[in-house]
């Protein structure tokens, strides 16, 4: 029987009592954006099964080889843009506000796939019509088996899209800075604290979909999102460069307290957005049920 291997630099949920110094204890790894779409892996059994046209293209000819090769790469072609797709859809469905995805991937990438599908079967027996026949089958099994992209905005009423589109680069940024963070850090060849990172970008993503929800937010954390965080990546940056030559012990710690102190500044900063953004819906739940009140339409308190 199988058993998951289980160490101190394992990866999984533990705290630091449990294998994984730097992690504040009660604090647990995180996953490191949002959990990929249960379809990912799925577009590559599209692209293995058109392998029978690479094994085709040699012996016919320049035409046959042009053909068959030209199908293979218009279906891998389709294969990635479907497992974009996929990916954009995870994101989409991980928001509690998100916009549709600007180019519909899966689609795209369906239609992409019956083209190199009826170009591929391209034979004396089928003719014209048989490759039309064939193309539209494999196109529309392939959008009823990943499904269409999402096509439209989710818990956007009532948010200004110029504001929308703000936050959209603020957080793009801010997300460059966390992949350079995991990029730098894994140099140090340290695993302990390379979870830490992941659960400090975890903790950042919290900030950016608290703004995201609430764009009006983005003037009070914008600081968090660009300055600081562009801060943690030089910092990261030179630590990584510095532990990896002599493996300082002290430098560790500095590094890891700097995250400490990073995390507990963004949480309390993502707390204090939700708690300005309830104060908010109390002051409006007010103010309705005065105007109700004074209406007629509403008993008054008590």
């Amino acid at each position: 029987m199988a058993q998951r291997f289980g160490g101190k630099y394992s990866p999984g949920e533990r705290p630091e009592g449990e294998g994984y110094p730097g992690v504040a204890p009660g604090r647990t790894v995180t996953a490191p954006e949002h959990p990929p779409h249960p379809l990912a892996k799925r577009p590559f059994w599209l692209l293995l099964a058109a392998a029978p046209l690479l094994l085709h293209a040699f012996g016919d000819g320049p035409v046959a080889l042009a053909r068959n090769i030209g199908a293979f790469a218009l279906i891998g072609g389709a294969a990635w843009l479907i497992r974009e797709g996929l990916k954009a859809e995870a994101a989409y469905d991980a928001r509690r506000v998100a916009r549709r995805p600007a180019l519909p991937r899966k689609i795209l990438g369906a239609v992409i796939y019956a083209i190199g599908l009826g170009l591929g079967a391209r034979a004396p027996e089928t003719g014209l019509a048989g490759q039309i026949v064939i193309a539209l089958i494999g196109g529309a099994l392939a959008l009823a088996a990943f499904g269409p992209d999402p096509t439209r905005d989710k818990g956007m009423e009532g948010i200004d899209p110029f504001q929308q589109d703000r936050v959209a680069k603020v957080v793009a940024e801010g997300e460059k800075y966390l992949a350079a963070m995991r990029e730098a850090i894994a140099r140090a060849g340290d695993a302990a604290l390379v979870a830490r990172v992941e659960t400090f970008a975890a903790t950042a993503r919290k900030l950016f979909r608290a703004v995201e929800e609430d764009p009006g937010d983005l003037a009070a954390a914008r600081r968090y999102m660009g300055v600081y965080l562009e801060g943690a990546r030089d910092a990261t940056v030179k630590f990584a460069d510095l532990f990896a030559q002599n493996r300082d012990a002290q430098a560790r710690a500095d590094y890891a307290a700097l995250l400490d102190d990073l995390e507990a500044n963004f949480t309390a900063r993502t707390q204090s957005l939700i708690a300005n953004g309830r104060d908010g819906l109390e002051v409006e739940i007010e103010v309705l049920r005065e105007r109700l009140a004074r209406e007629g339409l509403a008993p008054p308190k008590g």
